[in-house]
């Protein structure tokens, strides 16, 4: 049986592509990715039992099985990133490139080697108005990023960045509590602030 409470050193290189319609006004960061072995489909928050997705459904249909498919126990794909091209959302993670400390998702247990390239990204998003952190560990990035305080959950804060480009870009950096279920926070509580952010950005 394998350990997977054993430490690790080996780095893991991030190994999905930012999620980037032409149009994205909102950038979504988690950290990074679950292990493989937990993913239901190759995009982000892969994990079954991670209701980013359910989130979504709540807010968007009043349905939190909107997105999934429970037979297969995974999430409809093709229909997921047509409701985010849509509604202009792009997705990324705050690491690039990470060491896990240990064999699980938690936050606290990832070192972030690399982080993400903020400016290259923002570059390719010149409708952006806000970065959305999922997580306590995404959220100190961000704001480490941009030189500012974190934001307490549900809140936000305001900060400029210089894109790729040179562009001086004014940001609303939100911090979002974890869809995790390891988040001790009921769904349609979660949901309530992500609602409250996508309408405060101007996506509901």
């Amino acid at each position: 049986m394998t350990d997977f409470t054993k430490q690790s050193t080996a780095a893991e290189t991030h190994p999905l592509r930012p999620f980037i319609p032409a149009s994205a006004r909102l950038l979504m960061c988690g950290t990074f990715p679950p292990q493989r072995h937990r993913w239901s489909m190759n995009f982000y928050y892969p994990n079954f039992i991670n209701d980013m997705w359910r989130i979504f459904g709540l807010i968007y249909f009043d349905d939190k099985d909107h997105f999934v498919d429970r037979q297969a126990k995974t999430f409809h794909l093709p229909e997921l990133k047509q409701f985010l091209t849509d509604h202009g959302i792009a997705l990324s993670d705050t690491g690039r490139e990470v060491v896990r400390t240990a064999g699980n998702a938690s936050d606290k247990y990832l070192d972030i080697r690399r982080q993400i390239d903020l400016p290259a990204i923002l570059a390719e998003m010149p409708q952006c108005e806000a970065v959305a952190t999922t997580g306590e560990k995404a959220a100190s990035v961000i704001a480490a990023m941009t030189h500012t305080e974190i934001p307490a959950i549900g809140e936000f804060c305001d900060c400029t960045i210089v894109d790729s480009l040179g562009n001086e870009r004014k940001l609303r950096h939100w911090r979002m509590p974890s869809s995790s279920r390891a988040y001790p926070l009921p769904l349609e509580k979660k949901a309530e602030y992500y609602r409250e952010m996508v309408s405060h950005t101007g996506l509901l």
